[in-house]
């Protein structure tokens, strides 16, 4: 399957817990002020990406403890991403993060009524949600730009209909 990605950091520890493999979709409805990948705004911009080697590409790194998928925004891409997911999900042991300009609550209310949306939060184990607000911009977070945004469990908060904050 295609997806238009801006590209891929195959050993990152900047984006999630532990060294992470992180792709970088194009496309971005969000456009916040301050953005840190600005590049990734253009849904036409970046390039198109074969799935099956980034697949391919993760499962020959033992050293990875998980993927994230960052952005632009990876539920304008939620197909592609679910597909890579769910194949990563019944092969490895890794887990999945997600940044999203999204909240959870608005990611639900899209699941309602798009299936890809509803899938890829199925196999997502850690979401960062929110928007990036500058005026609310912290280097002291880990894992997320402001402090608007939240570390989700988002397992357990599919399980219970309330967001569970996770601790990373």
């Amino acid at each position: 399957m295609l997806i238009r990605i801006a590209g891929t950091v195959s050993e990152s520890i900047v984006d999630g817990p532990g060294i992470r493999y992180t792709i970088f979709t194009q496309g971005c409805p969000h456009h916040c002020e301050g953005c840190h990948n600005p590049e990734t705004h253009d849904f036409s911009g970046g390039r198109l990406a074969d799935t099956d080697k980034i697949y391919n590409h993760i499962a020959e790194n033992p050293l990875l403890k998980g993927v994230t998928f960052s952005g632009g925004e990876p539920f304008c891409q939620p197909a592609p991403l679910y597909d890579l997911a769910k194949r990563i999900k019944e092969n490895t042991k890794l887990d999945i993060m997600a940044y999203t300009g999204f909240t959870f609550e608005q990611l639900i209310e899209k699941s309602k009524t798009d299936e890809d949306v509803k899938n890829l939060l199925s196999v997502v184990d850690i979401l960062v949600d929110g928007k990036f607000i500058l005026a609310q911009r912290s280097l002291e977070l880990h894992f997320k730009g402001s402090r608007n945004q939240r570390i989700i469990d988002c397992k357990k908060s599919l399980e219970t209909g309330n967001v569970v904050i996770k601790e990373l």
